[in-house]
């Protein structure tokens, strides 16, 4: 091991013995003492989550005093880094899942000891598992929005289609139904929208999904603790089937021709009627409601890959995260506690028409259709250690236009992102 390794290792192992010290030192406190007041910065809207801090205060003998600061996705690392450099940074965060692992060096692990890891997967669905290290876990899960599909009822049932699908097999005999041209070959209605990126709602965690269901987690942690990328025709599971499956949708030549890059954005074909299915958040659907309060749709889970290696689908995941340089580490946890707990989280879900990411909210089930439908979602959802959700959009975009512009062959395609990928890891690590 070199110097430097070991410099890094001892700084990296007092920083652990001074979050565990920091946790028991607060345990050991009287319950009574006043909780001290916090900074928390996150992309979660602020509005939504000031007024669940409120409801929590109505239910809680102490007032929680939490200062929450919104920040723009595209600014949160820029503006978070230089007021780490000022010494005024916030003592917890609250971000997306995919968009916390440039900033883990800046934050400290809730310890085993504070948080048993047993504890933490009985009590959270299964993407949540993303935050677990061997130190401890990074977050605390505390929204979960998965991706489903979004079915015109009127649209199937005028072409004879009794029932929506579950794999997406399925689209190459409901392409010859609900796809629709003209003389000259125009698509004047389209089955699903695949293929493209820039007028493809949620395109990036659409073909994660197809490459999750796979086995391909996108990237991994490597033997030394970074993490790499797995999209790689010579990867475990070959991320290639799913690259195919989503170009050829943009192939005049191909049977399953269904879209191309002049069409309006499938959220706006959908609700023009024009396309039969899109694949939106669970929370797109009050918003697809309000703007087309007469189209008969439903909601389905994500199609699956017949065969594949395991179900799921993308799932936006916020979670409270707590700061290294915060003074109060310990009375950050307990505040996390009483945020993540399992009635107030309850209350949440159900007045944002969302999933819980406890298990135990699941298991008590629902009789509305459509939350039923996002537990089922919620319960395969997944995500990826990104770098950057935006810069890996745009590696997606070009592998995708590198096949449908007959540049790249999809294993070429493939291996030109991943090392792009690994480039933008390693940076983002740095």
């Amino acid at each position: 091991m070199s110097k430097f390794q070991l410099i890094i290792l001892s700084i990296f192992i007092v920083f652990i013995i001074g979050g565990v010290i920091a946790f028991a030192r607060f345990k050991g406190q009287d319950s009574k003492s006043q909780l001290p007041p916090i900074t928390v910065w996150g992309t979660f809207p602020a509005d939504t989550f000031d007024l669940y801090v409120s409801k929590v205060n109505n239910a809680y003998s102490q007032q929680l005093r939490v200062t929450y600061v919104q920040k723009r996705p595209e600014e949160f690392s820029r503006d978070f880094i230089a007021a780490l450099a000022r010494g005024t940074g916030p003592d917890a965060l609250l971000i997306t899942a995919d968009a916390l692992i440039p900033h883990q060096d800046k934050i400290t692990p809730i310890p085993y000891s504070a948080l048993p890891q047993r504890t933490f997967l009985d009590s959270y669905v299964q993407e949540g598992t993303v935050y677990l290290t061997e130190a401890g876990a990074l977050a605390v899960p505390f929204i979960i929005d998965p991706l489903v599909m979004y079915w015109n009822r009127d649209t199937f049932d005028q072409a004879g289609i009794a029932t929506r699908p579950q794999y997406w097999e399925e689209f190459a005999t409901l392409d010859k139904k609900l796809t629709l041209k003209d003389d000259k070959g125009t698509i004047r209605k389209s089955a699903v929208a695949l293929g493209e990126f820039s007028n493809i709602g949620n395109a990036r965690e659409l073909l994660g999904s197809l490459f999750m269901q796979l086995g391909n987690p996108i990237t991994a942690r490597g033997v030394e603790g970074g993490v790499v990328s797995t999209l790689k025709s010579t990867s475990a599971a070959n991320p290639a089937p799913a690259l195919k499956f989503f170009t050829e949708a943009v192939d005049p030549s191909n049977p399953s021709y269904s879209w191309n890059r002049s069409m309006p954005e499938s959220k706006t074909a959908f609700l023009s009627g024009t396309l039969a299915t899109y694949f939106g958040f669970a929370s797109e659907l009050s918003d697809l409601r309000a703007k087309n309060p007469n189209i008969n749709f439903d909601v389905a889970p994500l199609p699956q890959i017949k065969g594949g290696n395991q179900k799921a689908t993308y799932a936006r995941m916020y979670g409270f995260s707590i700061v290294r340089s915060s003074p109060n580490a310990g009375a950050v946890y307990q505040i996390m506690a009483l945020l993540t707990n399992p009635l107030p989280l309850a209350e949440l879900s159900q007045s944002l028409y969302l999933p819980s990411v406890r298990r135990e909210v699941i298991a008590k089930g629902s009789t509305d259709p459509y939350v039923t439908i996002f537990n089922q979602s919620a319960l395969i959802g997944r995500t990826w250690l990104d770098a950057d959700p935006a810069q890996s959009r745009i590696i997606f975009a070009n592998m995708v236009g590198a096949v449908t512009s007959g540049q790249r062959s999809v294993d070429q395609a493939l291996q030109d992102a991943g090392d792009q990928y690994d480039v933008l890891l390693k940076q983002a690590l740095q």
